[in-house]
């Protein structure tokens, strides 16, 4: 598609198409090593971790387990650093990226707790969505016109690769734990009220940066940082994706060994896993700083 584009409607092939193509394969090939090292590591331990915890049937436990999951699964979301970035950028620092990725993590994190209670006490979802977005339609009319475009993306870009598989699995896990739930009908609805939650949150958090806070300065590129040696950049951007990836890990391997008071079934996989993801979610950002970002920001211009 986006060869597609170039070619036909602007009809010219970039000076540097080759960079572009080189950071398209990247990000094609993070993505593939991060979904693998879920697939050996969050995931499984999550699902074991949650049906312990619902056949405990402990709320203490549970709930706790939930928002933190939650939480920590958004501030890891590859789709979700993007927009928080690039939000920062075209707000010219009024909207902090990191502040704006804590909203939204603990919107989810809220919300994954509300989800919990649903299945435990047999809440209708169209009740909760109704009354949801009502919430979210109020929000939207009073909030500032900079904000609402971005909250509504939001909640689009939370629900993706990481979420999505790990609060379904565990809404699932729980709906089938339970006696006279059904997991069709219990245990799917998270994934709606994660869309949902953000939305209300990051336009509360519009709200008071814009009515109370402070002008942001510019967040452009001025060209006098000191360049870095090729091998201390990779290792300063490793180090930044894995405090990203970080509470995921702390999250699972605390109720694995403190709370369950259990060993991980194959830590070898667990660690590969880890390691992975790691890997892989900085091969995305690195792919889409050298592809995608550069080519629509020249589009951009050139509208």
């Amino acid at each position: 598609m986006v060869a597609l584009f170039q070619l036909v409607v602007f009809r010219q092939v970039p000076d540097d198409w080759y960079a572009i193509l080189g950071g398209l394969v990247i990000v094609a090939v993070g993505i593939a090593l991060f979904l693998e090292g879920l697939e050996r590591s969050v995931f499984p331990v999550g699902k074991s971790i949650t049906n312990k915890l619902i056949r405990s049937a402990s709320l203490w436990k549970i709930l706790p387990f939930c928002f933190l999951i939650g939480f920590a699964a958004v501030i890891a979301e590859p789709a979700l650093l993007s927009v928080a970035d690039q939000a920062e950028v075209v707000s010219e620092g009024q909207v902090d990226g990191f502040v704006f990725r804590l909203v939204i993590a603990v919107s989810v994190g809220a919300v994954m707790v509300l989800g919990a209670l649903r299945v435990f006490l047999g809440w209708p979802l169209h009740r909760m969505l109704l009354i949801g977005y009502g919430v979210v339609l109020i929000l939207t009319v009073s909030s500032p016109p900079e904000i609402a475009s971005l909250a509504y993306d939001s909640g689009g870009v939370t629900t993706n690769i990481v979420t999505v598989p790990l609060i379904a699995a565990i809404g699932i896990g729980m709906a089938s734990s339970i006696t006279g739930r059904s997991r069709l009908r219990d245990g799917f609805g998270l994934v709606a009220l994660c869309v949902m939650v953000p939305i209300v949150g990051v336009q509360l958090y519009g709200l008071v940066v814009y009515q109370f806070g402070s002008p942001g300065e510019a967040v452009v590129a001025n060209g006098t940082e000191d360049v870095l040696p090729w091998w201390l950049d990779l290792m300063v951007g490793l180090v930044y994706v894995g405090r990203d990836v970080l509470p995921v890990i702390l999250v699972v391997l605390f109720f694995q060994f403190v709370i369950l008071r259990r060993r991980l079934g194959n830590p070898i996989q667990a660690t590969v896993g880890f390691g992975m993801v790691v890997l892989g979610l900085y091969g995305f950002i690195v792919g889409l700083e050298l592809g995608l970002i550069p080519m629509v920001s020249r589009w951009r211009n050139s509208s």
